[in-house]
């Protein structure tokens, strides 16, 4: 796993869910800035996913690959059901969704590092 793209992820999911917090306090649905931030944290998390996958072809393995392999799908699947889901509830707690979910990707990408090793 790379660990500069794991501290970049981390980074994006944490910045866009404050901002999505921010926006659910003042009572605001999400928007494109929302959802733009959360697309640059997806097209990292997709370089990460990239890179996992070049490093496991390379004949790295992690402790528990099938473990892995599931969360690195787990935090490519997250924003984009989180900004789906959040497009359909047009209030405050849309950008709570999406907040949850940017929340939820920066703990993945957490989990994914200790499984690595």
């Amino acid at each position: 796993m790379i660990e500069g793209l794991a501290a970049a992820s981390i980074a994006c999911a944490l910045v866009a869910g404050a901002a999505c917090v921010v926006q659910a306090l003042r009572d605001r649905a999400v928007g494109v800035g929302l959802l733009a931030a959360a697309g640059v944290a997806e097209l990292v998390l997709l370089a990460q996913v990239v890179g996992a996958v070049a490093e496991l072809a390379g004949g790295q393995r992690a402790e528990q690959p099938a473990v892995f392999v599931l969360y690195l799908i787990g935090s490519v699947v997250a924003l984009p059901l989180g900004a789906w889901w959040s497009l359909g509830d047009r209030s405050r707690w849309g950008s709570g969704v999406l907040a949850v979910a940017c929340f939820a990707v920066a703990i993945i990408v957490v989990r994914l590092g200790q499984v690595w090793g």
